[in-house]
C-alpha cells in the first residue's frame, strides 16, 4: 500500500511538472556586458536543479574526504579493541584449562596493548576496567605458579586502578581475590584484614561469607565461624541437612575449645534455641560442663530437651545419640551422688516403667539406684538389662557396676567373674 501511494505521488509530481513546462512561455535574460544571454524559464530551472545536485555532491565528497582520517582512527581503535578482547578471552581460557604461563602471557599482552593505546592519546570508556581485569588475571596465574612477587605487582596495579571512577564494580572482585590468596597462603591475619576492609554490602554476599567461614575456622574463631554459618544458612547457601550438620559441627568445635565453666556458660548463652536442641550439642555441652566441675543441675537442664525428644513418639534419637545421652546422665548422677534431683529420678522411673523392655533405660534406672545406695534394686535392674545391651561401652560399664556391687556384698568370686567379663568386652571392642 505504501509503495502504491509513493507511485501515485511520483506520477502526480511528473504530471504537474509536465503541465508547468509545456505551458510555460517565460524567458530569462542575463546581461554580462557586452553579452546578453536569453534562456527559457524551463531551461533555467533545469540548470538550477543540476547546479544544486552538483553542489550537494561536491559538499558530500568533501565531507567524506575530511572524515577519512577520523574513520581510519576509529578503525584502528576497534581493531586494537578486538585484539585485546581476544587476548583477554585467551587468558581466561588458558586459566580455566590450567595453562597458567600462557594465561599470564595473554593477560600481559592485553596490558601492553592497552598501555600503548592509551599513550597514543586514545580515550575509550572501558579501558580502566579492562586494565583491572587483565592485571587480576595475570595475578591469578602468578598465584597458581607460586610467583608471589609477580602476583603482588599485578595485584597492586589492579587495586590502584580499581579505585578509579571508570572502574566501577571491579574493586569488590579484587578484594575478594586478595582474601582467597591470603587463605591459600595460610596468612590468616592478612585474610582477616582484607575481610575487615570489605564494604558492608560486599561482606554479606555468599562468596564473602564462605571465605569468612574458612578463615574463621582456620583462625580458631569458632564464634565468628558459627555466626557466619548462620548467615549462610539464612542466605540458603546450604540445604537443610547440610546446614544442620555444619551448625552442629561448629557448635561442637566451639564447645571443645572451652576450658572454663564460665566460658562454657557464656558460650551456651550465645547459642540459638535450635542449636541447643541438637542432641549432640546438648549432650556434649553437658558432658563438658561436668568434666570442668560445673553445676550438675545446670547440666541436667541442658539435657532435658534431648531427654524429652527421646521419649516423644515419632521423634526419638538414634541409638548412638541415645547411648551418648545415657552416658552423660550417668556421669551427672555420679557427680550428684545421693543428692540426685528427685524430679529427674521420677522422670527416669516413669520412662523405665512406660518402656520396661528398653535395656538402656533399665540400665540408667539401675545406675540411679546405685548412686542412691539401693544396692539390691540396682543389681536387679542392671542384671535384667545386661543380656540386651548392644553398646560395648555400656556393656563394659554394666559388668563393672555388677563387680562393684558384688564386692560390697563380699562375694569375691562373683566380683572377679564380673571384672573378667568386663575385660573381655573391652578386648573385643578394641579388636
Amino acid at each position: 500500500m505504501r509503495v502504491a501511494l509513493w507511485f501515485l505521488g511520483l506520477f502526480g509530481v511528473a504530471v504537474a511538472l509536465a503541465l508547468f513546462a509545456s505551458g510555460n512561455e517565460g524567458s530569462l535574460a542575463l546581461y554580462w556586458p557586452p553579452y546578453r544571454i536569453d534562456l527559457s524559464l524551463n531551461l533555467f530551472a533545469v540548470l538550477l536543479a543540476v547546479c544544486f545536485v552538483l553542489m550537494y555532491l561536491a559538499l558530500r565528497g568533501l565531507a567524506v574526504l575530511f572524515a577519512m582520517p577520523g574513520q581510519a582512527r576509529q578503525w584502528r581503535l576497534r581493531h586494537q579493541e578486538r585484539v585485546m578482547y581476544a587476548a583477554l578471552l585467551d587468558a581466561l581460557s588458558h586459566l580455566m584449562a590450567g595453562r597458567f604461563i600462557r594465561a599470564r602471557k595473554a593477560a600481559e599482552l592485553v596490558i601492553a596493548r592497552e598501555t600503548a593505546l592509551t599513550q597514543s592519546g586514545e580515550v575509550w570508556s572501558e579501558a580502566t576496567r579492562l586494565r583491572v581485569l587483565a592485571h587480576l588475571l595475570a595475578a591469578e596465574s602468578a598465584q597458581a605458579l607460586q610467583d608471589r612477587p609477580s602476583r603482588d605487582g599485578h595485584f597492586q596495579q589492579a587495586l590502584a586502578q580499581s579505585a578509579l571512577t571508570d572502574a566501577v564494580g571491579t574493586r569488590d572482585g579484587v578484594q575478594l581475590r586478595a582474601v582467597r590468596w591470603s587463605l591459600e597462603d595460610r596468612d590468616i591475619d592478612q585474610a582477616l584484614k582484607w575481610l575487615g576492609d570489605l564494604p558492608a554490602g560486599v561482606a554479606r554476599r555468599t562468596l564473602a561469607l564462605r571465605l569468612r567461614l574458612k578463615v574463621a575456622r582456620l583462625a580458631g574463631r569458632q564464634d565468628l565461624a558459627l555466626e557466619t554459618a548462620r548467615l549462610l544458612v539464612k542466605h540458603r547457601a546450604f540445604n537443610g541437612v547440610a546446614a544442620s550438620s555444619l551448625l552442629r559441627a561448629l557448635a561442637l568445635e566451639w564447645i571443645g575449645a572451652t576450658h572454663e565453666v564460665d566460658q562454657l556458660l557464656a558460650l551456651w548463652a550465645k547459642l540459638d534455641a535450635s542449636e541447643r536442641a541438637l542432641p549432640e550439642v546438648a549432650t556434649t555441652a553437658a558432658g563438658r560442663l561436668l568434666r570442668l566441675g560445673g553445676d550438675v543441675s545446670c547440666a541436667l537442664d541442658w539435657l532435658l530437651p534431648v531427654w524429652q525428644r527421646m521419649l516423644a513418639p515419632g521423634q526419638g534419637l538414634s541409638e548412638e545419640q541415645k547411648v551418648f545421652l545415657i552416658r552423660v546422665m550417668e556421669n551427672a548422677f555420679s557427680a550428684a551422688g545421693r543428692t540426685i534431683d528427685d524430679v529427674w529420678l521420677a522422670r527416669v522411673e516413669a520412662a523405665q516403667t512406660a518402656d520396661p523392655g528398653d535395656p538402656v533405660l533399665q540400665y540408667l534406672a539401675g545406675v540411679a539406684c546405685l548412686h542412691l545406695q539401693l544396692w539390691g534394686k540396682a543389681q536387679q535392674l542392671i542384671r535384667q538389662a545386661l543380656p540386651r545391651l548392644n553398646d560395648t561401652g555400656l556393656l563394659t560399664r554394666a559388668w563393672q557396676v555388677l563387680a562393684e556391687l558384688a564386692q560390697r556384698q563380699g562375694d569375691d568370686e562373683l566380683a572377679a567373674q564380673a571384672w573378667k567379663n568386663a575385660a573381655q568386652v573391652t578386648l573385643r571392642r578394641r579388636v
